[in-house]
């Protein structure tokens, strides 16, 4: 599988990487898992993003293969106690969270700690970034990054603290290409694309109950690209390679529970990136709509 460099940590990550909050929140078996992680490893897949706050999922991974610790850059993310809607942003609770962490994963160290959609009135206090940095330099952490979007996201690369920034990127969100990615290419950071095939909303036939995706069904519907109306395949070959086009992005986080995904999602992006004409079309739909309706980045 393709690797990239993610800019200034060095770390060389496949392009795909495993997105563990629905093995978390879908309340995946730990078979299930073990098949999953074990699978996308031995098919060259090295990053795995989690956070505490996605239910058992720091814990089910540890489980799976914390024996591989060698093989695979480990992600997670601080700043939830428990679940998203439960904030923790004290350096004590980040402390506390980073060896709740460690010990569900079962390792002494993360390769990167990520403060989880922090606001820009938390960020500006500072306590968050000094509660990272204790960690970097006790040794729990290699690198410190911010995961988010939007506003918030833009005052967080602009601090020129992280290594690192998670960001919505897809057929779907397209915000942060402007707002937050040719900065943070200015500054040498790592791009992880989270959502990169926008939960594949297309699966849905009329508007889903479940809160997390709807948001981006609607934008699918105002939207509607062209290639919409093809196979759910064709479609998310397309939503793929337009994430895996974006300049700057380093990898792309896909999350799943479905064993054998990742072989056929890597069978998709050996098409390589779209064409210009491809990548443009995307964009201009996007520009021509999301004005209209004031879309942002999703968190």
């Amino acid at each position: 599988m393709e690797k990239r460099i993610l800019g200034k940590t060095g770390m060389s990550v496949s392009v795909l990487g495993f997105g563990a909050a629905e093995i978390g929140y879908e309340g995946a078996t730990q078979e299930t898992v073990n098949a999953l992680v074990h699978e996308a490893l031995d098919q060259g897949l090295n990053a795995i993003d989690t956070a505490e706050c996605y239910v058992t999922s720091e814990e089910m991974i540890g489980n799976s293969v914390s024996k591989r610790r060698s093989e695979y850059f480990l992600f997670t993310k601080c700043g939830h106690a428990d679940t998203f809607y439960n904030p923790a942003w004290s350096k004590s609770e980040i402390k506390a969270s980073v060896d709740r962490s460690l010990k569900r994963l079962k390792t002494d160290y993360v390769d990167l700690l990520q403060l989880h959609s922090c606001s820009k009135e938390i960020l500006e206090k500072g306590e968050v970034v000094e509660a990272l940095q204790d960690a970097q330099k006790s040794g729990k952490v290699r690198f410190i990054g911010y995961s988010g979007d939007g506003q918030d996201a833009h005052y967080a690369v602009n601090m020129g603290v992280f290594d690192t920034l998670q960001t919505s990127v897809s057929i779907f969100d397209q915000e942060a290409i402007e707002l937050t990615l040719p900065l943070a290419i200015e500054k040498n950071m790592g791009v992880i694309a989270k959502r990169p095939i926008g939960n594949a909303v297309w699966r849905f036939p009329s508007r889903p109950d479940n809160s997390y995706v709807v948001e981006y069904w609607e934008r699918m519907r105002a939207l509607g690209y062209d290639f919409l109306d093809g196979s759910a395949e064709s479609i998310g070959a397309r939503a793929l390679r337009f994430t895996y086009s974006v300049a700057g992005v380093h990898t792309m986080i896909v999350g799943t529970k479905v064993p054998g995904r990742w072989r056929s999602n890597a069978t998709l992006l050996e098409k390589g990136p779209l064409s210009e004409s491809e990548m443009s079309a995307i964009r201009d739909q996007w520009k021509q709509v999301a004005k209209s309706h004031n879309w942002v980045g999703q968190v």
